[in-house]
């Protein structure tokens, strides 16, 4: 058998490197082993709604910072001193949008007034490459001589990146080669012309949901505040609002503290496409302080978050028992695992505001992270 030209760089290598039978199963060109990422637990979080009634939770979270588990389980803590989370669902879809390409402007527009009467055929042919798949809706949007069809599709369980692609491609293939092709100037198209923003922020996927739009809320009162996040909840309800006006001038993608971090975090620890942490990195933190009671209302709004409970790397022995772990696997469950990031998010970034509202952010880190630390630091879990 012939060496791999990459054989020289696996020599010495003692972690990265798997006996084939644990790779062979594996879905990834070259694969040599695995990298272990550590895995923290957050929660208990008490959570209220879809396929989570009034329940305490817990988040499997796969990073290498140090703080990021203890900050959450700070959160999930003066939450749940107030009743607990809620969280709902608002909206679900996953896009694809390809281009056609035409002779003239006169040709693209011709095609895209017509694009309601093609959708019927259009969905036939794409429904019938998944019987989990439903299309939506469909939205052209007219450049120069060309026309973007922006698709949206329901897609089960699944997050559906692959399944709406295959359905796109042959949906697409049928339209150039019909009669229609002919009748309108189809000149050629492509799969997709970056109108879907795949694995990319863009006020687009703010606008039109690429996943699941979930929204997560809460209620802090002043004790709680005090006693648990070491701030009144005013000094909290500052604290945001100024953070709020910096990002506001430096241009800030969406209005967070570090929500990516338990996206990612959960995303890797789960089998979730970690790229797709640029679609779920947008969110809207919104704070209200009520003067006369001094509870701090909070929001957090998640337009796209691309997730999914069967397929891909949720079938990977490690992260199939994360999903268990959060009790997310399963029919249905897709909608529960959007809400409770939505709700381990939202109390992660209360407890790091807190952290920057009392002076104690970079104290934590320096007790929490430091590799000189001899000792295993202990979580408020």
């Amino acid at each position: 058998m012939a060496t791999k030209p990459f054989q020289h760089l696996l020599h010495d290598k003692k972690h990265v490197i798997h006996a084939p039978e644990e790779t062979s199963k594996v879905k990834v060109e070259n694969c040599i082993g695995f990298v272990k990422v550590p895995v923290g637990i957050a929660g208990p979080l008490l959570v209220d709604g879809p396929n989570a009634t009034n329940e305490q939770v817990y988040a499997t979270l796969a990073t290498t910072e140090a703080t990021l588990v203890a900050s959450c389980a700070r959160g999930c803590k003066a939450f749940n001193a107030c009743g607990g989370l809620q969280f709902d669902i608002l909206g679900e879809g996953m896009s694809r949008a390809p281009v056609f390409k035409f002779p003239t402007p006169r040709h693209a527009i011709k095609f895209a007034k017509k694009v309601p009467e093609l959708q019927s055929q259009f969905t036939t042919v794409a429904e019938s490459t998944s019987r989990h798949l439903r299309l939506q809706k469909m939205v052209p949007h007219i450049v120069g001589s060309s026309v973007h069809l922006i698709i949206s599709y329901y897609c089960g369980d699944a997050s559906g990146q692959n399944m709406v692609t295959i359905a796109t491609q042959k949906a697409c293939q049928m339209l150039v080669s019909s009669q229609w092709g002919s009748e309108y100037g189809i000149v050629g198209f492509q799969l997709d012309g970056n109108m879907s923003s795949d694995k990319k922020p863009s006020w687009g996927n703010v606008k039109m949901t690429r996943g699941i739009e979930v929204m997560a809320w809460g209620t802090l009162t002043n004790s709680a505040c005090e006693k648990i996040l070491g701030t009144s909840s005013y000094n909290l309800y500052s604290t945001l609002l100024t953070g709020k006006e910096g990002g506001i001038r430096n241009g800030q993608f969406g209005c967070n503290a570090n929500t990516s971090n338990i996206i990612a975090a959960i995303f890797i620890a789960t089998g979730q496409d970690a790229a797709c942490v640029a679609e779920g990195c947008w969110s809207h933190l919104v704070p209200e302080y009520d003067f006369d009671t001094k509870d701090l209302k909070i929001s957090l709004y998640l337009p796209s978050l691309p997730v999914g409970v069967v397929g891909g790397g949720t079938a990977y022995e490690t992260q199939n028992e994360c999903l268990q772990i959060m009790k997310c696997l399963g029919p249905g469950m897709k909608g529960r695992f959007a809400g409770l990031i939505a709700s381990f998010a939202l109390a992660l970034d209360v407890s790091t505001c807190s952290a920057v509202a009392n002076h104690t952010f970079s104290q934590s880190h320096q007790r929490l992270a430091r590799t000189s630390q001899q000792r295993t630091p202990k979580s408020n879990l």
